[in-house]
Formats: structure tokens, sequence, C-alpha cells
């Protein structure tokens, strides 16, 4: 009866990743103590939703060892601006408040949950993995006082044609 036992037992309660926003960036991601994983979504995602239950997992599996938390694009467009969120979904792994990799579309269970064990294990990594090239990045500062939600004016001049 083992295969019963493993398919009528009561599961383990699923953790549920931390919501991150403008407000509360700086206090849950650049300050962790623990390294992160940040899910950065955006609504009517079709990819976004299937990474959901991948994430879901990963907080749960990570719980205590590493922070799982997810940012909606929309809801905190200063910083998924900061970060060059160019398209979503996004995953990025943060150590000690730097980003050491990031993850733009869709990848399966396997391939995050390799990137989580490494970037916790051994910190940023030089090499590529899957085709994938790690990215380092300054450590992230909080908005200036004066005009905490203005990002920089974007002129004429630093548009370029793509023709």
């Amino acid at each position: 009866m083992g295969l019963l036992d493993k398919l009528f037992a009561p599961r383990a309660p699923r953790i549920q990743p931390i919501h991150v926003d403008d407000g509360n960036f700086v206090a849950e991601v650049a300050r962790s103590p623990l390294p992160l994983v940040l899910d950065v979504w955006s609504p009517g995602c079709g990819p976004c939703a299937m990474l959901e239950p991948i994430v879901m997992d990963l907080a749960t599996a990570y719980q205590g060892r590493v922070k799982v938390a997810e940012m909606n694009a929309a809801e905190a467009r200063e910083y998924a601006a900061r970060l060059g969120v160019m398209g979503t979904p996004t995953v990025l792994f943060f150590k000690k408040g730097r980003e050491v990799h990031r993850v733009t579309g869709f990848v399966g269970s396997r391939y995050q949950r390799e990137c989580g064990e490494q970037r916790h294990q051994q910190g940023p990594v030089r090499q590529a993995h899957r085709g994938m090239m790690p990215v380092s990045g300054p450590r992230l500062k909080p908005p200036r006082e004066t005009s905490a939600h203005a990002l920089p004016p974007i002129s004429s001049d630093s548009i370029t044609s793509r023709r």
C-alpha cells in the first residue's frame, strides 16, 4: 500500500512567495539575508501563469534556505525599470542584494531548481548554464527621497531607429 499512501496522504501546506512592490522592494530584496529568487510577472501573460506553480513549488522546497518572491511588473514599474526587465516572465536570482543570474521567458521546474541550488551553494557563477549568461548587477539602492517615483526622462537623442 505504499503507492496508495503516497496518493492519499495529506500533503504539506504550500508556501506562498512573498509579494514585492515598489514600497517594500528594498526591505525584501536588497536587504535580504537569504539568497532570493524573484519572479517578475504581468497580468494576462500566459507563460507567467505556467510558471506560477513552479514558483510556488520552489517556495515550498526552499523554505528557510532561499527566499522566494514575486513582483507584478505593472504594480512595481519603478523597480521593474531599474532592474531592466524587458519582458515577462523574468526570474532574477539575488545573493547579498546583488543580481547573480537572470532568466527571461518560461523554463521548466528542473532548470529553476538547478539554478536555485547552484546559486544558493556557490554564489555567482562565471560560466553560462544551458546557454543562459549570468548577469552581475550593482547593489540596488533605494530611490532618492526627492523623486521616489520619477524615472529619468527619455530624450529624442536616446531613441534609435531599428530600421
